[in-house]
């Protein structure tokens, strides 16, 4: 029987971090994986869908070349090689993390894993056959899949979850598109803009339904303007197939229509991969459809810990990755400090981008918190306007009484890029007026945040 300090099962990007940093204090370490190294994250979510949004864009630079005195002929989109170069990335990337794995001596073992009481793990073997290995620590890195709902089946062909989203063979003249979280308006964009006819349903009120409302409504201005059809407070009834189309039937604000697509896509969320890992075997307890665990992520059971989208928290890579670390930290014997979740930023790579971090202004107002509201938009950004990308706005939360930075809600270019500013900020303890008399270069789309805290005291110099 093989004897490890600690198993992984599963290479996400909570799994595979949280084994290079059990490497690194010193532990003999192996990740089980049954599929690629990366997870999905990596193979078939965060990575490829940048890739394919970057096509998106350089797409749409091209068509609106002559804003820049630039005259360009012909552009065609070659639909097949937009999705290769996005697949091509993504292998890239996970034998980058295959490297990463030998470079700190990791074992992997290719196959589906399963904890056994007794501190074991099962592994039916990729190749064939069972092996049973042993160790002191096993952590559960199992992610999680698309949902499911029962008026909307998915059949991989014509109603699709994100995977098939990713690797289409042809581009759909008509596509549906369910579900305007995150997931749900990237994919929108990115096929609105390689010529498809975009419908977006979404059950909520607004698009992006977990940010400010602003932001979702400024977005949904900016996709109604460039020809999406957006539907919100909807939901599907029914989904049949005629005629090699899928036919809805979508309860609207407006009534019950019949909406018919080439291609639906499903992007209501995801589901916690809990099933055959072994939780029943070891009395694992679970709370809400998740593994309960404690801030360090240790279960109930003495010696196995749970990270990820399979327990309590934001379903997002970089938070898997911060879990991993600190339950490595904690089972090799550290004291890591417990993970801030009201410090969590949340980025939507849609364009113009989406980013935030802390709580609404409607949040704010409803826990009867006084708060000051800063606001500074990209039409008035030296940068934005030479970048022909002024859509979008900063908009910070503040305390009125300490100054203190309750919320950020960003939507405009490369926003995603520029939040980690309030993330360390708040981090430090950083007050709004303190950023104001941080200086900030000159042009850049980051001067936008120190001209959102001055606004919030009524002293913004380019409003």
């Amino acid at each position: 029987m093989n004897k490890y300090d600690l198993i992984i099962i599963g290479s996400g990007p909570g799994g595979y971090v949280a084994a290079i940093r059990a490497a690194q204090l010193g532990l003999k370490v192996a990740i089980i994986e049954k599929e690629n190294l990366g997870g999905i994250c990596l193979n078939w979510g965060c990575i490829p869908t940048k890739a394919l949004l970057k096509s998106a864009q350089v797409f749409n630079y091209l068509n609106h070349a002559k804003e820049y005195g630039i005259e360009i002929s012909t552009i065609k989109t070659n639909f097949t090689a937009v999705i290769n170069r996005s697949r091509n990335i993504a292998e890239s990337m996970s034998k980058g993390v295959q490297f990463l794995m030998k470079k700190n001596n990791i074992d992997i073992i290719y196959g589906y894993g399963k904890a056994l009481p007794g501190k074991r793990v099962e592994v039916t073997l990729n190749e064939g056959g069972i092996k049973i290995y042993k160790s002191n620590f096993i952590l559960l890195a199992t992610g999680g899949r698309a949902k499911q709902l029962s008026a909307l089946p998915i059949d991989g062909k014509k109603i699709i979850d994100y995977r098939g989203a990713l690797a289409l063979s042809t581009l759909p003249k008509t596509m549906v598109i369910v579900g305007a979280g995150a997931i749900g308006v990237e994919f929108a964009y990115f096929y609105q803009s390689m010529g498809a006819q975009v419908t977006l349903i979404e059950f909520f009120d607004t698009i992006l339904p977990s940010e400010d409302k602003e932001v979702g409504k400024t977005l949904e201005k900016i996709y109604s303007k460039n020809g999406m059809q957006i539907l919100t407070s909807s939901r599907v009834l029914q989904s049949k197939r005629e005629n090699g189309k899928v036919q809805l039937l979508v309860n609207s604000k407006d009534g019950e229509k019949i909406i018919e697509a080439d291609i639906v896509l499903s992007a209501t969320g995801v589901v916690a991969n809990i099933e055959n890992i072994g939780i029943e075997l070891c009395g694992i307890q679970k709370e809400n459809d998740k593994i309960k665990v404690n801030e360090f992520y240790q279960t109930n059971v003495d010696g196995i810990y749970a990270i990820g989208d399979i327990v309590k928290g934001p379903a997002l890579a970089h938070v898997a990755s911060a879990e991993g670390i600190i339950a490595a930290e904690h089972l090799a014997g550290y004291q890591p400090q417990a993970l801030d979740y009201s410090n969590i930023p949340g980025c939507t790579y849609c364009s113009p981008e989406v980013a935030s971090v802390g709580i609404t202004e409607q949040k704010a107002k409803e826990q009867g918190l006084e708060i000051l509201v800063g606001k500074f938009p990209f039409s008035a950004s030296g940068k934005a306007k030479a970048a022909g990308k002024t859509d979008g706005f900063v908009k910070l939360i503040i305390d009125k009484k300490y100054g203190e930075i309750l919320g950020a809600h960003f939507i405009g270019e490369n926003v995603t890029e520029m939040i980690a500013e309030i993330i360390v900020a708040r981090k430090l303890e950083t007050t709004a007026m303190q950023i104001v008399q941080s200086i900030h270069p000159h042009p850049t789309m980051s001067e936008a945040i120190m001209e959102a805290a001055a606004a919030a005291y009524g002293e913004a110099i380019h409003l």
